[in-house]
């Protein structure tokens, strides 16, 4: 073979051997649904192309996730959206988050369920309350609600859960489905009266809470082939009574966030990280 051939055969298998390569660097096809925790309510700057009353932020965990994996992405995360916000318009002029939804998406992710009968918020505002009544002591909260929050999260946001993600998968039959659990909002014990207004003895309480809610959430995954990006062990440590440059999510009192008690930017890009991980993004 004449050098001049050899050249040519090189040059056309270097062409033939790059088509693949091209043609799987067409960025992947990425929806991100959820609630505040999703939408980084608070977190600034502002995404100018999402509805006001969203409160969401350029710098929420699908906008990471998006930046660093090179996705396309479609964000309609809104704070305060629950579970029927997937089916029905959360605001006027905010179509219900499935629209986004196509047979061709690639990938979804999602933080749904802690709005959902309005439970997860109510225990943190009743509790805070009922602290604040004590100054801190004792178990206020739990000598008054006992189990009732948790059972409305095993009977009321368990089944919305699974039947929200259950449409996610018939709108998008070969996508890869992520829902990620809730970062802790609260340490195991001892708590911080002064930034979080929750009594000493309900600390434990309201991190059992949560701790039935990310359960609901990791078990609802499990029911319909969805992936669970637990938050559990990557998070504890980073609560909301850890100082700044620590937690990832913020204090009622003290904090940096407006909207209380929500992740801050480093909480965000940690569940960005924790999601790239578990869903193999990277």
């Amino acid at each position: 073979m004449t050098p001049r051939r050899f050249a040519c055969v090189l040059l056309a298998l270097a062409v033939f051997a790059a088509q693949p390569a091209q043609a799987s660097a067409a960025p992947l096809r990425y929806v991100a649904l959820g609630d505040s925790y999703s939408a980084a309510s608070g977190v600034l700057p502002l995404d100018l192309t999402a509805p006001v009353q969203c409160l969401r932020s350029s710098r929420n965990y699908p906008h990471v996730v998006a930046r660093d994996t090179g996705a396309q992405l479609v964000d309609v995360t809104c704070g305060a959206a629950d579970t029927s916000h997937f089916f029905s318009p959360q605001y006027q002029n905010v179509p219900p988050q499935l629209d986004a939804v196509a047979k061709d998406t690639q990938l979804v992710t999602m933080t749904i369920g802690g709005n959902d009968s309005d439970v997860f918020i109510n225990a943190i505002l009743s509790c805070g309350t009922a602290g604040l009544l004590t100054l801190g002591q004792g178990s206020p909260c739990k000598d008054r609600y006992g189990s009732s929050f948790e059972d409305t999260i095993r009977n009321t946001t368990y089944p919305a859960l699974v039947n929200a993600l259950r449409a996610v998968r018939a709108k998008a039959p070969r996508a890869k489905v992520g829902i990620l659990g809730y970062p802790w909002i609260m340490p195991a014990t001892g708590g911080c009266f002064d930034r979080m207004p929750v009594a000493k003895g309900d600390v434990p309480y309201v991190r059992g809470i949560q701790a039935t809610l990310n359960d609901a959430v990791r078990r609802s995954a499990a029911a319909t082939g969805a992936t669970y990006v637990n938050m559990n062990t990557v998070s504890n440590g980073h609560d909301a009574c850890q100082p700044i440059g620590v937690r990832w999510v913020e204090p009622v009192l003290q904090g940096t966030n407006p909207v209380i008690v929500h992740p801050n930017a480093l909480g965000e890009a940690q569940m960005a990280a924790q999601a790239m991980t578990v869903l193999r993004l990277r």
